[in-house]
């Protein structure tokens, strides 16, 4: 382990009337690269504070190497007192010199003589950027540092990081970013804090296995172990088989779309069928639409069928937001034909959300000060829905202006989600929110029953959720691809990849065989192994009955011993089972 150059002992904040967290240990070491990992309110970005130094705890001691600096980035800097980018870049006591501050601008594409009052959430984002990389930090501490950019500016960050040479310690809702770049975790949880030399990639292992061991030993006290986390009320094993069937159903989806547009002639076909007309809800004919000189979108043909996902993606100024308005009938193309069936009846949720009214409670937003929610034409009491979006429900009589951004953002999701529709329009859906929230997001989505248009730079979110990805490259061409961002990534590197390999593979020799099936044990344990499981499961239950007396013990103890090893041994031969049958459901995803 790496000499840490940062930390804190007994860290403790007191938030409110009760502690925010008390007795953290914490540190940073010279070349870490952490994922802070947490919920919303967990308080993410108060320690990255505390780190930096810019709050004081209430108790604690903070430990730092002499001459160590420390720059953090905000998720939301203040520009009000400054007339350019330039001018906030090179404000302060410790502003780097305008000459870097400008080269690394220049590579992220930002003109730094732009007004700050009048730039967009994209440009401050770089700015801001621009001052803490110029800055040459020994530790950088990084707050949602992927919100607002576009694919483009995210590609070089991750790179700028790659060849980092400090530590940097980074909250962010950007699964790819995270997993490609961290290798260490720190999981702020309920107050404690835990640590893991792993990157984020392996955080959903990791915290599966916490909280089932925290749920053993809840069991082994005769006592419920009430966990914020959402999922394991529903347990491990049904939160992976739901998913795995909502991965399955989005396969299905993306073959049958891709069959649709996949060739001219496939594409002619599929839009000549009477069946697939009639289930056509926005359709777009020869669609072009310039501002000035520049052509934004150019002869562009597109039916969205009723239940598609369509993700929208591209860099910034691409025509991304252009082509949504298009296709939602805000505006209307220069030349061919936007037609939106009448049925249609949409609710947007947009990157700029009206700001909820702070002095407002909870139940007053979604409930009109009652108790019960209208949702898509069915009550439900205001506390059982809280819960469904993953709030506590005893925060029905807070104020909006008590909630963290990302309470707020989830709240707003609820209000927009409780409304009939039959389309819905989401821009930037992610800013904003934390990593269980953005589950919960993708299962709404999955669950929904009308159709969904999406524009996002979340890659992995992209992968999750989408059937369909029109990616924009800026030139007024729109491709369409069946899948999501990785498969609109390996689109465009496809054909001249496929080029240059082509001379040398014409006369290579045939490859081996690739297995094309399970082999029959295989297949045998992926038949059999959800039932046995299942079994294993009904046996548990009838022992936890029995040991539930509290008078076996002492009654009899050895019954109580043999009771207790029995179930043991069932939880471990469970876990097994479970593992087998997850690794081969992969390999049946790969073989197809």
């Amino acid at each position: 382990m790496a000499a840490p150059i940062l930390s804190y002992e007994g860290l403790g904040l007191v938030q409110g009337s009760g502690w925010l967290f008390q007795d953290l240990d914490i540190y940073v070491g010279e070349r870490d690269r952490l994922a802070l990992i947490g919920r919303n309110g967990a308080g993410k970005t108060t320690l990255l504070k505390l780190l930096a130094g810019q709050i004081d705890p209430d108790k604690g001691k903070r430990v730092i190497v002499p001459g160590t600096h420390v720059v953090m980035l905000e998720q939301e800097p203040d520009f009000r007192a400054f007339a350019t980018l330039m001018d906030f870049a090179v404000a302060g006591a410790d502003a780097p010199p305008e000459h870097e501050v400008a080269a690394i601008a220049d590579q992220l594409g930002i003109d730094m003589s732009r007004t700050a009052a009048s730039a967009s959430g994209g440009e401050r984002r770089r700015a801001a950027l621009a001052r803490a990389l110029a800055q040459n930090p020994d530790v950088l501490l990084l707050d949602e540092p992927t919100n607002h950019l576009d694919l483009a500016a995210i590609d070089w960050l991750e790179s700028w990081l790659a060849r980092y040479t400090g530590a940097f310690v980074a909250i962010s809702h950007d699964r790819t970013f995270l997993t490609r770049l961290t290798r260490q975790t720190l999981w702020l949880d309920r107050g404690s804090i835990r640590r893991k030399e792993i990157g984020f990639g392996g955080f959903e292992e990791w915290s599966d296995a916490v909280a089932a061991e925290e749920a053993r030993a809840a069991q082994r006290l005769d006592s419920k172990l009430r966990l914020e986390a959402h999922w394991l009320e529903r347990g491990v094993t049904a939160r992976r088989k739901r998913n795995q069937g909502r991965l399955e159903k989005l396969k299905e989806m993306r073959a049958t779309r891709a069959a649709m547009i996949g060739g001219p002639g496939v594409a002619k076909l599929g839009l000549a069928n009477d069946d697939v007309r009639s289930k056509s809800v926005i359709v777009a004919e020869g669609v072009s639409k310039s501002f000035g000189d520049r052509t934004i979108i150019r002869n562009f043909d597109f039916r969205v069928q009723r239940g598609d996902r369509i993700g929208i993606v591209g860099a910034n100024g691409a025509g991304k937001s252009t082509l949504l308005k298009l296709l939602t009938g805000e505006i209307e193309p220069d030349s061919g034909k936007i037609t939106l069936a009448p049925t249609l009846d949409g609710i947007v949720i947009d990157q700029q959300r009206s700001l909820l009214s702070p002095e407002k409670r909870v139940r007053d937003i979604l409930a009109d000060g009652g108790d019960w929610v209208e949702v898509r034409g069915v009550k439900k009491h205001i506390q059982g829905y809280l819960k469904e979006f993953l709030f506590d429900p005893g925060v029905v009589e807070a104020s909006v202006g008590a909630l963290s951004g990302g309470e707020r953002s989830r709240l707003l999701l609820a209000r927009e989600f409780a409304r009939e529709s039959n389309l819905l329009v989401l821009d930037e859906p992610t800013n904003d929110l934390d990593l269980e929230t953005l589950d919960l997001l993708q299962e709404v989505i999955a669950d929904y029953a009308g159709t969904v248009l999406l524009v996002s730079h979340d890659r992995d979110f992209l992968d999750r959720t989408v059937t369909v990805t029109l990616g924009l490259d800026g030139s007024g061409k729109v491709d369409i691809v069946a899948g999501g961002y990785a498969d609109w990534e390996a689109k465009r590197v496809k054909p001249t990849a496929a080029k240059a390999k082509s001379a040398s593979t014409e006369a290579a020799p045939q490859p081996p065989q690739v297995r094309k099936k399970l082999s029959y044990k295989d297949q045998r344990d992926y038949d059999l192994l959800p039932a046995r499981i299942e079994a294993i499961e009904k046996e548990m239950a009838g022992i936890e009955t029995e040991l539930s007396d509290g008078n076996l013990f002492t009654r009899d103890h050895a019954r109580f011993t043999a009771l207790t090893a029995k179930l043991e041994a069932l939880r471990e031969e469970k876990a097994a089972a479970e593992d087998r049958w997850l690794e081969l459901a992969e390999q049946v995803e790969t073989l197809g």
